[in-house]
């Protein structure tokens, strides 16, 4: 990262739109049928837990996070986390990642989870969800089902369907 001046700043409303240009480049009109679309459509991310990164003015990434519960205990899914192509391997997703997780724990909330590659997110301490004790909403590849404890010990007696934390929708 050193050859790159990166900010990363929370997202602000003004972010929407070049946002979902990013998401449109990057994933593609298939990301709507994955399941955790079906969470996005009920409930807003959380502004001040999701972030850009930018270069000069030049927006490179974004990772978004919105409260959900598994079960009846609160949790934040995180995703989509998207980086533009020419700036991918170069530590984006990282500090994208490292600033989303840092101020979820810093305003209290205990567990992350998401949908994608354990290889990468494993990086930050993501790991498998144990076979059934998640149940996402739609299609998915429980292999890539992950989740992080902020606070140690925080997965260990939950379960259940994941679903949007209505208490936070808008």
């Amino acid at each position: 990262m050193s050859d790159l001046s990166l900010t990363i700043l929370a997202e602000t409303a003004s972010d929407a739109l070049p946002i979902e240009r990013l998401h449109q480049r990057t994933f593609g009109p298939g990301r709507f049928v994955l399941s955790a679309y079906r969470l996005r459509e009920h409930v807003d991310h959380l502004l001040d837990l999701s972030f850009t990164a930018r270069i000069g003015t030049l927006l490179v990434g974004s990772v978004r996070q919105l409260p959900i519960c598994i079960g009846d205990t609160p949790a934040l899914l995180l995703g989509p986390l998207t980086v533009e192509p020419p700036f991918r391997s170069r530590g984006v997703g990282r500090a994208l990642l490292d600033r989303a997780l840092k101020d979820a724990k810093a305003k209290g909330h205990r567990l992350v989870l998401l949908v994608g590659d354990e290889a990468y997110y494993s990086r930050v301490g993501f790991k498998p969800v144990p076979k059934g004790r998640a149940i996402m909403p739609g299609p998915v590849d429980y292999n890539r089902l992950l989740v992080a404890e902020l606070v140690e010990g925080a997965f260990t007696d939950v379960s259940g369907a994941v679903r949007p934390d209505w208490s936070m929708a808008k």
